[in-house]
């Protein structure tokens, strides 16, 4: 592990089961913004990244993308403001997860399309 790939504990996830409707207005409009969160290949990349790990992800992430720091960080705000990953800082970086109960909730919209 280079040095800059410091890894973090994901805190243990939610299981809580979710009982929010899948169908109506509100859950069209989740789906939506879920939808948007995700509407560009590098983030679809570093969800799928994230979701390969059992810990949380602190510098690597650049190292796996065919882009600029700036251009990652601004990717995975888009990310975080969606709930799909949370950032937990270690140090002087943030390292990020999955936010599982969010990407159950995503995977549950879509299934009841």
């Amino acid at each position: 592990m280079k040095a800059r790939e410091a890894q973090a504990a994901c805190p243990p996830p939610d299981v809580r089961p979710d009982l929010r409707p899948v169908e109506g207005d509100r859950a069209d409009a989740e789906l939506a913004d879920l939808a948007k969160a995700l509407g560009h290949p590098a983030r679809v990349k570093i969800l799928r990244i994230l979701a390969t790990r059992n810990a949380c992800v602190c510098g690597e992430l650049v190292d796996e993308l065919p882009l600029a720091q700036s251009t990652v960080s601004q990717h995975l705000k888009v990310l975080k403001d969606a709930g799909l990953i949370r950032g937990e800082l270690s140090g002087p970086r943030t390292c990020y997860c999955l936010e599982p109960r969010a990407v159950r909730r995503l995977k549950a919209l879509v299934g009841a399309l």
